[in-house]
């Protein structure tokens, strides 16, 4: 399936290319989103129409992640109290959600999906540094300490 990306998707390409995807990918996820149309030849002079349109989009979004990611550097850490054993294991675990939640609150707007934990969920009171990320090309890292809840 023949796509022409809106905005840069990673380990696809970047704004103004076409590309050959799967079609599931295509029509379930890049379509969908937002991300790309079929590389019809209306579509492709639609594009090329309003080709400044979209690099002002994507280079607007680039920014507030950027101003986003200073935010995040600025913050020092985020704690958050689970219930745990007296050898610090948790009962149960702390994930994006949790940890999203707790940016929010401390003043800082984060979505669960821009937390990338790639060892899974936190399981044991400590100190772990998380990555966000906040755009294609913006990522950034953060410190979470579980303390136990007593």
């Amino acid at each position: 399936m023949q796509l022409i990306l809106l905005q840069k998707v990673k380990n696809l390409g970047n704004l103004g290319d076409k590309v050959s995807v799967k079609p599931g990918y295509g029509r379930n996820y890049l379509v969908p989103q937002g991300k790309a149309v079929p590389a019809t030849a209306e579509n492709l002079e639609g594009f090329e129409a309003r080709r400044a349109e979209y690099e002002a989009k994507a280079n607007q979004l680039l920014g507030a992640a950027e101003a986003r990611k200073a935010k995040f550097e600025a913050a020092d850490t985020v704690t958050i109290k689970a219930n745990a054993s007296t050898e610090g294991k948790l009962f149960g675990s702390v994930g994006p959600r949790d940890i999203a939640e707790a940016f929010t609150a401390a003043g800082f707007a984060l979505d669960k999906n821009e937390v990338v934990q790639g060892e899974g969920p936190i399981r044991h009171i400590g100190e772990y540094e998380i990555r966000v990320h906040l755009h294609a090309d913006v990522d950034t890292t953060v410190k979470v300490v579980v303390v136990p809840d007593n």
